[in-house]
Protein backbone atom coordinates (compact mmCIF):
# COMPACT_ATOMS: atom_id res chain seq x y z
CA UNK A 1 0.00 0.00 0.00
CA UNK A 2 1.60 3.41 -1.13
CA UNK A 3 2.38 5.52 2.38
CA UNK A 4 0.17 8.81 2.81
CA UNK A 5 1.55 11.77 2.67
CA UNK A 6 1.37 12.13 6.22
CA UNK A 7 3.30 8.95 6.79
CA UNK A 8 6.26 10.30 4.30
CA UNK A 9 6.46 13.32 5.94
CA UNK A 10 6.86 10.58 9.83
CA UNK A 11 8.98 8.85 7.96
CA UNK A 12 11.99 11.50 7.25
CA UNK A 13 11.11 12.81 10.46
CA UNK A 14 12.22 9.76 12.53
CA UNK A 15 15.66 9.51 9.94
CA UNK A 16 16.12 13.45 10.64
CA UNK A 17 15.44 12.75 14.21
CA UNK A 18 17.96 9.39 14.44
CA UNK A 19 20.93 11.32 12.27
CA UNK A 20 20.88 13.88 14.51
CA UNK A 21 21.53 11.77 17.19
CA UNK A 22 24.03 9.89 15.36
CA UNK A 23 26.03 13.35 14.54
CA UNK A 24 25.48 14.12 18.76
CA UNK A 25 27.41 10.83 19.33
CA UNK A 26 30.01 11.01 16.88
CA UNK A 27 31.39 14.89 17.08
CA UNK A 28 32.37 14.21 20.71
CA UNK A 29 34.76 10.91 19.14
CA UNK A 30 36.04 13.69 16.24
CA UNK A 31 36.52 16.14 18.55
CA UNK A 32 38.54 14.29 21.02
CA UNK A 33 40.73 13.08 17.49
CA UNK A 34 41.43 16.42 16.70
CA UNK A 35 42.51 17.49 19.81
CA UNK A 36 44.81 14.68 19.87
CA UNK A 37 46.18 14.89 16.50
CA UNK A 38 46.89 18.92 17.12
CA UNK A 39 50.14 20.67 19.10
CA UNK A 40 48.88 21.22 22.62
CA UNK A 41 49.68 25.03 22.38
CA UNK A 42 47.90 25.78 19.59
CA UNK A 43 45.13 23.59 20.68
CA UNK A 44 44.83 25.32 23.76
CA UNK A 45 44.06 28.52 21.62
CA UNK A 46 40.49 27.02 20.88
CA UNK A 47 39.28 26.85 17.59
CA UNK A 48 39.90 23.16 16.80
CA UNK A 49 36.58 21.19 16.37
CA UNK A 50 36.59 18.76 13.68
CA UNK A 51 39.87 18.53 12.81
CA UNK A 52 43.55 19.29 13.61
CA UNK A 53 45.04 22.69 13.20
CA UNK A 54 48.46 22.21 13.39
CA UNK A 55 49.00 18.46 12.60
CA UNK A 56 51.45 16.08 14.97
CA UNK A 57 51.80 12.52 15.84
CA UNK A 58 53.36 13.92 19.11
CA UNK A 59 50.78 12.99 21.79
CA UNK A 60 50.82 9.62 20.74
CA UNK A 61 54.46 9.54 20.91
CA UNK A 62 54.40 10.56 24.14
CA UNK A 63 51.54 8.17 25.51
CA UNK A 64 52.79 5.25 23.96
CA UNK A 65 56.01 5.82 25.15
CA UNK A 66 55.28 5.80 28.57
CA UNK A 67 55.77 2.42 29.73
CA UNK A 68 52.90 2.30 32.46
CA UNK A 69 50.27 2.57 29.28
CA UNK A 70 52.19 -0.17 27.74
CA UNK A 71 51.98 -2.63 30.95
CA UNK A 72 48.19 -1.59 31.61
CA UNK A 73 47.79 -2.38 27.69
CA UNK A 74 49.11 -5.96 28.24
CA UNK A 75 47.13 -6.21 31.61
CA UNK A 76 43.47 -5.04 30.28
CA UNK A 77 44.26 -7.57 27.26
CA UNK A 78 45.41 -10.51 29.43
CA UNK A 79 42.52 -9.99 31.93
CA UNK A 80 39.81 -9.52 28.81
CA UNK A 81 40.63 -12.82 27.42
CA UNK A 82 41.14 -14.74 30.39
CA UNK A 83 37.83 -13.48 32.16
CA UNK A 84 35.92 -13.77 29.03
CA UNK A 85 36.79 -17.50 28.22
CA UNK A 86 36.67 -18.31 32.07
CA UNK A 87 33.29 -16.80 32.20
CA UNK A 88 31.87 -18.35 29.74
CA UNK A 89 33.16 -21.64 30.78
CA UNK A 90 31.73 -21.53 34.46
CA UNK A 91 28.95 -19.92 33.03
CA UNK A 92 27.95 -22.61 30.98
CA UNK A 93 28.60 -25.35 33.35
CA UNK A 94 26.37 -23.82 35.96
CA UNK A 95 23.51 -23.42 33.32
CA UNK A 96 23.83 -26.71 31.89
CA UNK A 97 23.63 -27.79 35.57
CA UNK A 98 20.89 -26.16 36.66
CA UNK A 99 18.60 -26.91 33.32
CA UNK A 100 17.93 -30.61 34.47
CA UNK A 101 14.71 -30.21 36.36
CA UNK A 102 15.41 -33.73 38.14
CA UNK A 103 18.79 -31.88 39.74
CA UNK A 104 18.22 -32.17 43.71
CA UNK A 105 17.33 -28.92 45.50
CA UNK A 106 17.49 -27.18 41.96
CA UNK A 107 14.75 -24.20 43.44
CA UNK A 108 16.59 -24.11 46.09
CA UNK A 109 19.77 -23.17 44.53
CA UNK A 110 18.21 -21.43 41.90
CA UNK A 111 16.07 -19.01 44.71
CA UNK A 112 19.79 -18.60 46.72
CA UNK A 113 21.31 -17.11 43.41
CA UNK A 114 18.97 -14.96 42.57
CA UNK A 115 18.89 -13.40 45.80
CA UNK A 116 22.92 -12.75 45.27
CA UNK A 117 21.86 -10.94 42.24
CA UNK A 118 19.33 -8.70 44.14
CA UNK A 119 21.10 -8.33 46.94
CA UNK A 120 24.75 -7.85 48.29
CA UNK A 121 26.63 -6.88 51.14
CA UNK A 122 28.39 -3.53 49.67
CA UNK A 123 31.73 -2.19 48.61
CA UNK A 124 33.93 -2.44 51.99
CA UNK A 125 32.42 -6.38 52.82
CA UNK A 126 32.95 -7.23 49.41
CA UNK A 127 36.59 -5.34 49.41
CA UNK A 128 37.20 -7.36 53.13
CA UNK A 129 36.58 -10.60 51.14
CA UNK A 130 39.06 -9.95 48.79
CA UNK A 131 41.91 -9.03 51.02
CA UNK A 132 41.17 -12.62 52.91
CA UNK A 133 41.51 -14.45 50.12
CA UNK A 134 44.77 -12.72 49.33
CA UNK A 135 43.04 -11.45 45.93
CA UNK A 136 43.52 -7.83 46.57
CA UNK A 137 46.80 -6.07 44.54
CA UNK A 138 47.16 -9.25 42.61
CA UNK A 139 46.54 -10.20 38.55
CA UNK A 140 43.14 -12.06 39.51
CA UNK A 141 41.59 -10.05 41.36
CA UNK A 142 40.21 -9.08 37.71
CA UNK A 143 39.27 -12.65 36.96
CA UNK A 144 38.20 -14.61 39.57
CA UNK A 145 35.48 -12.28 41.12
CA UNK A 146 33.72 -11.58 37.25
CA UNK A 147 33.66 -15.92 36.96
CA UNK A 148 30.29 -15.92 37.31
CA UNK A 149 27.00 -13.68 36.67
CA UNK A 150 24.07 -14.43 37.55
CA UNK A 151 22.08 -12.59 34.97
CA UNK A 152 24.26 -14.58 31.87
CA UNK A 153 23.66 -18.43 33.87
CA UNK A 154 19.83 -17.19 33.68
CA UNK A 155 19.84 -16.47 29.95
CA UNK A 156 21.66 -19.21 28.96
CA UNK A 157 19.81 -21.82 31.29
CA UNK A 158 16.78 -20.52 29.48
CA UNK A 159 18.82 -21.24 26.25
CA UNK A 160 19.32 -24.67 27.35
CA UNK A 161 16.08 -25.32 28.16
CA UNK A 162 14.73 -24.72 25.25
CA UNK A 163 16.70 -27.24 23.40
CA UNK A 164 14.73 -30.38 22.60
CA UNK A 165 14.95 -32.94 25.25
CA UNK A 166 14.43 -35.72 22.21
CA UNK A 167 18.06 -34.54 21.52
CA UNK A 168 19.44 -34.86 24.82
CA UNK A 169 17.36 -38.46 25.65
CA UNK A 170 18.55 -39.99 22.22
CA UNK A 171 22.13 -38.63 23.15
CA UNK A 172 21.82 -40.20 26.69
CA UNK A 173 20.05 -43.66 25.17
CA UNK A 174 23.43 -43.89 23.20
CA UNK A 175 25.44 -44.17 26.24
CA UNK A 176 26.76 -40.05 26.10
CA UNK A 177 27.68 -39.14 29.60
CA UNK A 178 26.65 -35.73 30.74
CA UNK A 179 30.10 -33.93 29.79
CA UNK A 180 29.87 -35.30 26.10
CA UNK A 181 26.17 -34.06 25.41
CA UNK A 182 27.60 -30.59 26.96
CA UNK A 183 30.88 -30.90 24.25
CA UNK A 184 28.61 -32.38 21.49
CA UNK A 185 25.34 -31.03 21.30
CA UNK A 186 24.68 -28.13 23.61
CA UNK A 187 27.83 -25.61 23.33
CA UNK A 188 27.31 -26.44 18.95
CA UNK A 189 23.82 -25.35 19.61
CA UNK A 190 24.68 -22.54 22.28
CA UNK A 191 27.07 -20.54 20.06
CA UNK A 192 25.37 -17.65 19.00
CA UNK A 193 24.08 -17.07 22.63
CA UNK A 194 27.59 -18.00 24.04
CA UNK A 195 29.01 -15.45 21.35
CA UNK A 196 26.71 -12.86 22.68
CA UNK A 197 27.60 -13.19 26.31
CA UNK A 198 31.01 -13.11 25.19
CA UNK A 199 30.93 -10.26 23.75
CA UNK A 200 29.28 -8.92 26.56
CA UNK A 201 31.64 -10.01 29.05
CA UNK A 202 34.75 -8.45 27.34
CA UNK A 203 33.71 -5.11 26.64
CA UNK A 204 32.52 -5.21 30.42
CA UNK A 205 36.34 -6.45 31.22
CA UNK A 206 37.87 -3.87 28.50
CA UNK A 207 35.76 -0.91 30.02
CA UNK A 208 36.07 -1.85 34.01
CA UNK A 209 38.22 0.93 35.39
CA UNK A 210 36.87 0.61 38.86
CA UNK A 211 38.91 -2.56 40.05
CA UNK A 212 42.31 -1.42 39.10
CA UNK A 213 41.08 2.21 41.28
CA UNK A 214 39.73 0.55 44.18
CA UNK A 215 41.74 -2.75 44.76
CA UNK A 216 45.36 -2.61 43.33
CA UNK A 217 47.85 -0.08 44.47
CA UNK A 218 50.68 -1.15 42.30
CA UNK A 219 50.97 0.50 39.05
CA UNK A 220 52.28 -2.08 37.28
CA UNK A 221 49.13 -4.03 37.56
CA UNK A 222 46.30 -1.39 36.69
CA UNK A 223 44.40 -1.85 33.34
CA UNK A 224 44.59 0.81 30.55
CA UNK A 225 41.17 2.29 31.69
CA UNK A 226 42.58 3.21 35.53
CA UNK A 227 45.67 4.51 34.10
CA UNK A 228 42.83 6.65 31.90
CA UNK A 229 40.64 7.65 35.03
CA UNK A 230 43.97 8.56 37.07
CA UNK A 231 45.26 10.57 34.05
CA UNK A 232 42.34 12.61 33.51
CA UNK A 233 41.81 13.13 37.18
CA UNK A 234 45.76 14.34 37.35
CA UNK A 235 46.49 18.31 37.77
CA UNK A 236 50.32 17.73 36.06
CA UNK A 237 51.75 15.89 33.13
CA UNK A 238 54.10 13.96 35.68
CA UNK A 239 52.13 11.09 35.68
CA UNK A 240 52.67 10.64 31.67
CA UNK A 241 56.34 11.65 31.35
CA UNK A 242 58.27 10.15 33.61
CA UNK A 243 60.10 7.07 31.72
CA UNK A 244 63.06 7.17 30.15
CA UNK A 245 61.42 6.53 26.87
CA UNK A 246 59.52 9.88 27.25
CA UNK A 247 61.90 11.81 28.11
CA UNK A 248 63.91 11.07 24.61
CA UNK A 249 61.24 11.85 23.06
CA UNK A 250 60.84 14.93 24.68
CA UNK A 251 64.63 16.02 23.89
CA UNK A 252 62.89 16.24 20.44
CA UNK A 253 60.29 18.44 20.82
CA UNK A 254 59.74 21.45 22.72
CA UNK A 255 57.60 20.87 25.88
CA UNK A 256 55.60 23.99 24.95
CA UNK A 257 54.04 21.61 22.19
CA UNK A 258 52.34 19.58 24.77
CA UNK A 259 49.47 20.15 26.97
CA UNK A 260 48.00 17.84 29.61
CA UNK A 261 44.56 17.78 27.74
CA UNK A 262 46.30 16.89 24.28
CA UNK A 263 48.07 13.83 26.36
CA UNK A 264 44.69 12.92 27.77
CA UNK A 265 42.74 13.18 24.24
CA UNK A 266 45.30 10.92 23.14
CA UNK A 267 45.43 8.34 25.56
CA UNK A 268 41.55 8.26 25.22
CA UNK A 269 41.46 7.84 21.38
CA UNK A 270 44.22 4.66 22.19
CA UNK A 271 42.11 3.10 25.14
CA UNK A 272 38.77 3.41 22.63
CA UNK A 273 39.99 2.68 19.62
CA UNK A 274 40.57 -1.57 19.57
CA UNK A 275 37.01 -1.77 21.05
CA UNK A 276 35.71 0.47 18.33
CA UNK A 277 37.09 -1.11 15.76
CA UNK A 278 36.28 -4.41 16.60
CA UNK A 279 32.17 -4.36 17.94
CA UNK A 280 31.05 -3.09 14.36
CA UNK A 281 32.16 -6.48 13.12
CA UNK A 282 30.88 -8.51 16.11
CA UNK A 283 27.77 -6.72 16.17
CA UNK A 284 25.18 -8.83 14.75
CA UNK A 285 26.18 -11.17 17.34
CA UNK A 286 24.88 -9.48 20.05
CA UNK A 287 21.56 -8.68 17.97
CA UNK A 288 21.62 -12.07 17.46
CA UNK A 289 22.74 -13.71 20.46
CA UNK A 290 19.78 -11.47 22.43
CA UNK A 291 17.22 -12.71 20.27
CA UNK A 292 17.77 -15.83 20.51
CA UNK A 293 17.52 -15.61 24.21
CA UNK A 294 14.48 -13.61 24.26
CA UNK A 295 12.75 -16.15 21.89
CA UNK A 296 13.93 -19.08 23.96
CA UNK A 297 13.15 -17.70 27.67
Amino acid sequence: MKPTSLERVGQWLIVLILTMLCLSILYPFLYMLAISLNTGADAAKGGVYLWPRSFTWFNYQVVLGNEVIRNAYKITIARTVLGTFGGLAVTLMAAYGLSYKLLPFRNSILTYILITMLFNGGLIPFYIQLYKLGLTNTFLVYIIPSLFSVWNMFVMQKFIQGIPEAMIESAELDGAGPFRILLQIIVPLSKPMLAALGLFTAVGHWNDWFAGAFYVTNQQLIPVQTFLQQLLTAQDLSSVLSSNENQEVLREQSMSNITLMSIKMATVMISALPILAVYPFLQKYFVKGVLIGSVKG
